[in-house]
């Protein structure tokens, strides 16, 4: 799905709405099995719910990778069953030297047919260089994230009196143009979305944080959003484990819906 697409799709669901897949076996409703099928049907039945108000998904591979073959193999079922009408993010966080970066690539877009994945850039331009050679994918590169430790290293100043984050973005946009890039900015950082914004005002942004991680969907608009929207705002718990009961999947419809509508209020403001 390339940028046009994408940004058609935002208009058409009136919705800039990434659902994280996030799906822990071990937190499956009850009546759910806890087997690699238990899972897989819970997927399934998240997707066909939530299909309607949103515009992504994103698995995250810690969940199925954790299972072993079995979860590799729940992992390509659940992007093979989402298909081509939402982009699909393997949030992978790969970031390794070019030679094993250029079988990540491989296997994220060759294997499993993924639009989109996630990349930490810390090992340098050649570690991220191999997902850019992919022209028709888009490759989403750790900008600033919202967990408490990225004042360990994100936010440290350089000689330059720029933070490391800065750095890292700006050498990132000097490898790709918004066709192909997006960066990770992490909802719970209210005050630097304005700054970021204006660092890279045309590049698609992946949010996460909204929802149990406590980012808030209004200020993430009002500071973040830029041309063409550029957004995609993930909720992943908040959503998927919203309900445990045998309507699960109609509550989660429920939470999609509910951010959906705010984002859709949001469009209207610019005429979107």
């Amino acid at each position: 799905m390339n940028r046009q697409s994408l940004i058609d799709l935002i208009r058409k669901r009136r919705s800039y709405l990434c659902v994280g897949l996030d799906s822990d076996i071990n937190k499956l409703p009850p009546h759910i099995p806890k087997t690699p099928e238990g899972l897989l049907s819970f997927n399934k039945a998240i997707v066909d719910a939530t299909k309607p108000f949103c515009v992504a998904y994103k698995p995250n591979f810690a969940f199925y990778e954790s299972m072993g073959a079995q979860g590799w193999e729940v992992l390509k079922d659940t992007v093979a069953y989402i298909g081509n009408q939402h982009l699909t993010i393997a949030d992978a966080k790969r970031g390794d030297i070019g030679n094993t970066a250029r079988q990540y690539a491989k296997a994220i877009f060759d294997v499993l047919d993924f639009d989109a994945v996630t990349i930490a850039p810390y090992m340098g331009v050649d570690s991220v260089e191999p997902f850019l050679e992919y022209k028709d994918k888009w490759t989403i590169v750790l900008g600033l994230t919202s967990n408490p430790g990225h004042k360990d290293i994100q936010m440290l100043t350089l000689q330059s009196g720029k933070y490391v984050y800065e750095q890292t973005v700006e050498t990132m946009m000097s490898l790709a143009s918004p066709e192909q890039l997006m960066f990770v900015v992490g909802a719970t950082r209210g005050e630097a979305l304005a700054s970021f914004r204006q660092m890279a005002p045309d590049y698609f942004w992946l949010v996460p944080g909204v929802g149990a991680q406590g980012g808030n969907l209004d200020n993430v608009w009002q500071h973040g959003h830029g041309k063409d929207i550029s957004l995609l705002v993930n909720s992943s718990r908040g959503i998927i484990f919203s309900g445990y009961g045998e309507d699960y999947a109609d509550t989660a419809a429920q939470s999609a819906k509910s951010l959906q509508q705010v984002m859709a209020k949001h469009l209207d403001q610019i005429n979107f």
